[in-house]
């Protein structure tokens, strides 16, 4: 009998192996489900709405030696309550809500599947942009609304994008950009000069993006400290630019987004994250020219599949007790 299968007859205190919180998890491909199934592991889904709270994660990992988690916030506190979790995978790429120092006292390896929504989040980066500038959504509303309103917006041939965040994501929106003849910079202070260089993209600082791009799209995790683009940063962006986010809604400062979109120094934004999801009471729910989706940049069919086999391949292995592909800890 495998390792795994001893585990399985053994079970824990819930008789799972894996815990899986996020909802997104193979929700549109078998094929993640598949890989836990082939290789002997019992998986089952939280039964508390995503993102679980602490006290809820603590109270449904007991026993399970890995978690599969979307947004929810694996402390501390959740390491502690859970000694037999061998590793939390996340499903996607960012790991700022699971503390790494946290998981690496206490042995537990953390994994996540980096590529596999770069594609997803690049082409909804250009179509909330597209959206946002050609005000798409107001266009919909006359037509079906029984009016003909037409709007005018820029094209996007000849304009400036500032890239936030020049990894994976970033150059997959330069190479998009590019076929809209766009004119590209970028700033990201954790890559080497030569990154840029190979991608024909100019570093510059984020002072210098600010002022000198007509679109800023945003590609980085959240940084400690505050918003990326408080309001002092909002207010030094060209009259009439734009605000494209699709990384993490604590980067920009929302009341100021909202407060310069209704002044009109700012044209438009296209926004698929919040710093609190739902955005309930949020003023970008009634600024003007504002593009809003709920956190689904990543929401394709492809990129499902790809993140969940990706996770569920790298869970097993730690679980066998191999070296995991995609490890962060």
């Amino acid at each position: 009998m495998s390792a795994l299968n001893e585990a399985n007859e053994a079970g824990g205190a819930t008789g799972y192996d894996v815990l899986v919180t996020t909802p997104s998890f193979g929700q549109h491909a078998r094929e993640p489900w598949e890989v836990f199934e082939a290789a002997g592991v019992r998986a089952r889904t939280a039964s508390a709405a995503h993102p679980l709270t602490e006290r809820q994660l603590i109270e449904e990992a007991e026993g399970v030696r890995a978690l599969v988690v979307g947004l929810d916030p694996v402390t501390a506190a959740v390491l502690d309550a859970a000694p037999g979790l061998e590793v939390v995978a996340k499903h996607g790429v960012g790991t700022d809500n699971i503390d790494l120092a946290a998981a690496a006292a206490h042995g537990v390896r953390v994994v996540n599947a980096p590529g596999s929504n770069t594609t997803a989040v690049a082409d909804m980066t250009m179509a909330l942009l597209l959206a946002a500038v050609r005000r798409i959504v107001p266009a919909h509303a006359s037509v079906t609304g029984g009016r003909w309103d037409r709007f005018f917006g820029p094209e996007l041939a000849g304009r400036t994008l500032g890239i936030v965040g020049f990894g994976r994501i970033g150059q997959a929106v330069a190479r998009r950009a590019r076929g809209f003849d766009m004119d590209l910079i970028a700033y990201d202070p954790h890559l080497p000069a030569n990154v840029f260089a190979e991608q024909g993209v100019p570093a510059v600082t984020l002072d210098e993006l600010i002022a000198a791009a007509d679109v800023i799209t945003l590609h980085l995790p959240m940084p400690s400290g505050g918003p990326l683009l408080g309001r002092a940063e909002l207010t030094a962006m060209k009259p009439g630019s734009c605000v494209i986010n699709t990384a993490r809604g604590g980067l920009v400062d929302e009341g100021a987004l909202a407060e310069l979109l209704h002044s009109g120094h700012l044209a438009a934004a296209g926004i698929d994250v919040f710093a609190t999801e739902p955005p309930t009471g949020n003023p970008l729910l009634t600024a003007p020219n504002a593009v809003l989706t709920p956190h689904c940049a990543a929401f394709t069919q492809q990129a499902n599949a790809a993140m969940g086999t990706t996770v569920a391949a790298d869970v097993v292995r730690v679980l066998r007790g191999e070296e995991p592909v995609n490890a962060v800890v």
